[in-house]
């Protein structure tokens, strides 16, 4: 079983301070309004131009777009280093100096699919502000989607932050552009053009049954890993990861959950559904600056997809970025069992993937 697989090497002390973080999200957000105060001008000179947002149903190669985009050097983002105090980051930094200077082993992640991660690693940590603003959206059973309703003082508090990052970042070369990978931001993809028009939005996406498949693997194995482990369970649900096991919590696009749909995560169609309902609602959504990729396409051929995502995203050296094409390649596919499986669900995802490779900036 995929729990045999995890080792949780987060010290008892460790722990103790995720948990207080976990516990604290008002006590953050009251550090961070001093923090606002404390550095209000050399906040307001920093530049926060053409932020870039990476979002998808998970699985879909968010995390390997994260990486390359960050270690070109044009972006600054959360890392593991981040945590557990992410929403007063200034204040965390300071007195986490020592701490950080120890914390340089690589680990693979608990994913389980060989990718390595490190506390310099680049992740998602921005949804613990979202939740800590919107409540109201984390219902017990799913979440409900965002829509372009304004919100003033999340937008002010998003803001502050997101030049507080950039800063941490600043020392010694060019200013760099903040950049996020958060699978949940699927549901809010109208609310972030509202906020920053200027914003390049990347959706990767894959072969519906591939991506469906490993949705539902994922699930399992998390499922496993939170029973085996419950503070892997506690940590997850605290910085907002509600993909997968026993946190999971799907997004309610065009009202597809109900109470009782979650216990059919453990089939193969429900996945499907769910990837049929995302990618419906991105369809929707996509304009200009909300760039389709073809993760199949992007694996294929590297070297024209990163150059044509370099130049989507403004890049100012995209050497960087198509200089990484060799740590891409095609990914083996998985026989998927479609027993079970409506024909009609079958078909439904397949036109929709036709029409996501349509709009794609990369090659089907």
């Amino acid at each position: 079983m995929a729990s045999k697989d995890y080792v949780n090497t987060y010290s008892k002390i460790d722990r103790a301070l995720h948990r207080m973080a976990f516990a604290s999200g008002g006590i953050q957000e009251a550090v961070a309004d001093i923090e606002d105060r404390m550095n209000r001008r050399i906040l307001a000179r920093i530049p926060l131009v053409r932020p870039v947002f990476i979002t998808a149903l998970p699985r879909a190669g968010t995390t390997m777009l994260l990486n390359l985009l960050y270690e070109s050097g044009e972006f600054a983002t959360h890392t593991y280093r981040s945590m557990p105090f992410v929403l007063c980051p200034l204040t965390w930094a300071k007195l986490s100096g020592a701490l950080r200077q120890r914390r340089t082993v690589s680990m693979e992640r608990a994913h389980g699919d060989g990718m390595t991660i490190s506390p310099d690693s680049a992740e998602a940590f921005e949804e613990m502000l979202w939740q800590q603003f919107f409540t109201e959206h984390y219902k017990s059973h799913m979440i409900e989607p965002w829509g372009e309703k304004e919100h003033s003082e999340f937008a002010q508090f998003f803001e502050n932050h997101l030049r507080k990052q950039l800063l941490l970042d600043a020392a010694g070369h060019e200013p760099r552009r903040y950049m996020s990978k958060n699978n949940m931001n699927v549901a809010r993809i109208p609310f972030l053009k509202r906020l920053y028009p200027q914003a390049d939005i990347l959706v990767p996406f894959r072969d519906p049954l591939q991506q469906a498949s490993s949705l539902l693997r994922q699930h399992r194995r998390f499922l496993a890993m939170h029973q085996s482990d419950p503070f892997s369970q506690q940590y997850m649900r605290g910085i907002g990861h509600y993909e997968f096991g026993a946190n999971l919590l799907p997004i309610n696009f065009d009202r597809w959950i109900d109470r009782d749909r979650r216990e059919d995560a453990l089939t193969l169609s429900f996945w499907l559904e769910y990837w049929q309902s995302t990618y419906t609602s991105i369809l929707k959504t996509a304009h200009s600056k909300v760039r389709l990729i073809s993760f199949d396409g992007m694996v294929r051929d590297p070297v024209p997809s990163l150059d044509t995502i370099a130049a989507c995203v403004g890049m100012r050296n995209p050497e960087t970025l198509v200089s990484q094409s060799g740590k891409l390649h095609p990914v083996k596919p998985h026989r998927v069992d479609l027993a079970g499986v409506s024909p009609k669900l079958i078909e439904s995802v397949a036109a929709i993937w036709g029409l996501l490779n349509q709009r794609a900036i990369t090659g089907q």
